[in-house]
């Protein structure tokens, strides 16, 4: 396909855009402009969702001549009407998808985008060749801790997430010379009491007792996620912690489980500053941690505890974290996933 205008069909708008249409697209565009293509939004809706209403998109589409569209991580009855009238009109598709296996979706387009090699092993062996993999880019690659501490005790450990714990999952116990501070989806000030009072209610006496225990250890805090903020709580933190729940789903499950399906995103955030990590092996990390060597994989608490111990060592932590760093800071870099992206465009219709 020879250069030119490329839409983009957005699933967020660009005022708030999820992570997802962050990574996958605004930070795509300014590597397509500086190889010649002219990325334009062709649809952004007022409010984030995945199957919009996409009536009257292809009319803009061929008007402003775009040789291809992305649809980003859109599906439903509009989105594969789209991606067919599309079609029919000679103009090139593109789904992009993070974390949701959508096998109509595939077939309607000319090709797809997926953030890793085992979302891709999930759709049937007929759709693999029209399946490409880019991984989530490293945002902020200039940013690197400079310190990794002096002292065994006390340290301070981070985790980030896109929910709102309400529990600290796999770690039984922090020990008594660590702080974990969890940066998430929470409010600041009478919001989050609001919230913690819902969360209340939902729950069991059971649920509620372990709940009161989790808000009231003082060696856990829990802020809320900001662009920039979250880059300063893991700088100032000794070890970064991604503790997944893997408790089986019931048998007979479709797909596995949404902790398989995630990306790497959240551990290469942090390995790229540096920072050593311990996490739960699930498919996205296993190809990235070397354990013991870049980062730990840590399945049961004996594991974690285990982790926790060695990584007390200054020493051992500043070795860990600049291998961690080395490891991702090519392979995932922003330019990296951008050629990739590229490719994908280029090669349609040749």
């Amino acid at each position: 396909m020879s250069d030119g205008p490329v839409g983009f069909v957005l699933c967020s708008g660009l005022e708030q855009p999820l992570p997802s249409t962050r990574i996958a697209v605004l930070n795509m565009l300014p590597f397509l402009q500086s190889e010649g293509l002219q990325p334009h939004i062709l649809f952004q809706p007022p409010r984030a969702t995945e199957t919009p209403d996409l009536t009257g998109v292809a009319e803009k589409a061929i008007a402003s001549n775009s040789k291809a569209v992305v649809l980003q991580k859109v599906g439903g009855p509009s989105a594969v009407a789209l991606a067919r009238q599309l079609k029919s009109a000679g103009v090139h598709t593109i789904f992009s998808v993070c974390d949701r296996i959508d096998a109509e979706m595939v077939e309607a387009t000319d090709a797809t985008i997926i953030i890793s090699d085992f979302l891709k092993s999930l759709y049937p062996t007929a759709l693999q060749s029209r399946i490409h993999v880019v991984h989530d880019g490293i945002e902020n690659p200039n940013i690197c801790k400079g310190d990794w501490g002096t002292q065994r005790a006390p340290i301070e450990a981070v985790l980030v997430t896109s929910h709102s714990l309400s529990g600290l999952p796999v770690i039984e116990e922090v020990p008594s010379w660590l702080k974990v501070r969890i940066v998430g989806r929470y409010q600041r000030g009478m919001q989050n009491l609001h919230d913690m009072r819902w969360k209340w209610a939902e729950k069991t006496w059971e649920q509620r007792t372990q709940y009161l225990k989790f808000i009231l250890n003082r060696q856990i805090e829990c802020v809320p996620w900001g662009t920039e903020s979250v880059y300063r709580d893991m700088l100032r933190a000794d070890i970064g912690l991604i503790p997944i729940d893997t408790t089986p789903r019931e048998a007979g499950a479709a797909l596995p489980p949404d902790w398989m399906r995630k990306s790497e995103n959240r551990l290469t955030l942090k390995m790229s500053l540096g920072l050593p990590v311990i996490a739960t092996p699930i498919p996205a990390y296993e190809s990235l941690i070397e354990n013991g060597v870049n980062g730990f994989l840590a399945t049961s608490a004996r594991d974690w505890a285990i982790a926790l111990n060695e990584l007390r060592d200054p020493a051992r932590r500043r070795e860990m974290g600049l291998a961690a760093r080395d490891s991702v800071s090519t392979q995932f870099s922003m330019q990296n996933q951008a050629t990739k992206f590229i490719r994908v465009v280029r090669e349609l219709g040749r």
